[in-house]
């Protein structure tokens, strides 16, 4: 990831409802959420979501596919990954005893 592409993925995270679909989104994992689940979910009206959702997708954080008439969200893993790894790629001075307790924090337990 690039400093840009970084720069439009914390813009996009930057708005509440934003940060709190995509956690959510974390959060329903493989199963992912429609459109209208997150809407009702976050009690947020689906034009609104819709705009949001958007915005998340430009900046590469979730993915869709289409099933039917409607669309299913994702968190984009690679996305979140690249993120991640563009805030730690000159972490600690070249110590990685000092990055080991964060990679701890955000590594999934499951």
């Amino acid at each position: 990831m690039d400093k840009q592409d970084a720069l439009d993925a914390f813009a996009a995270l930057s708005q509440a409802t934003r940060l709190d679909v995509f956690r959510l989104l974390i959060k329903a994992g493989d199963a992912g959420m429609s459109a209208g689940d997150i809407s009702d979910t976050l009690n947020v009206r689906q034009n609104t979501m819709s705009a949001n959702l958007s915005i998340l997708t430009r900046a590469g954080l979730i993915r869709s596919t289409r099933e039917g008439r409607s669309i299913r969200y994702f968190a984009d893993m690679d996305g979140m990954r690249g993120l991640l790894a563009f805030l730690m790629e000159d972490c600690c001075g070249g110590r990685p005893d000092l990055c080991q307790p964060v990679i701890n924090e955000i590594a999934c337990a499951c």
